[in-house]
């Protein structure tokens, strides 16, 4: 703990998109959330009390460029992870970096959000 001790803790994380309804059907059947309406239109997936939310807030324009921030989803077979997203409506970009800890695959969620499914070559 620093000097000044804890400011707070990490709550969430908020995206902006154009269909929320969708996306949090999406993240919520990669992570195993539920999904609520947390403001309306907006939605909320919560997957347990100790985890940090996932909001999808509705914005008129699509995303544009590259984001400068992503989630790192950790599984245990990413051939089988990205079978999975892809089935969901997702997309591997064919992008792969390969790393001494292990392999990570850039995806992209049904709006072109970038995320990455990371297999780790130890157990987390």
């Amino acid at each position: 703990m620093g000097v000044m001790g804890i400011l707070g803790r990490f709550a969430g994380v908020t995206v902006d998109c154009q269909n929320p309804r969708r996306l949090a059907d999406f993240w919520s059947a990669v992570l195993g959330g539920r999904v609520t309406e947390s403001l309306p239109g907006w939605r909320r997936v919560t997957v347990d009390d100790d985890t940090p939310v996932l909001t999808f807030q509705p914005v008129p324009e699509p995303k544009v460029g590259k984001a400068r921030l992503h989630l790192d989803i950790a599984v245990a077979d990413a051939d089988e992870a990205v079978d999975r997203i892809e089935a969901l409506g997702g997309r591997w970009t064919s992008e792969r970096h390969d790393y001494p800890e292990g392999i990570v695959l850039v995806m992209a969620d049904p709006e072109n959000n970038e995320f990455c499914v990371v297999q780790y070559y130890y157990k987390m």
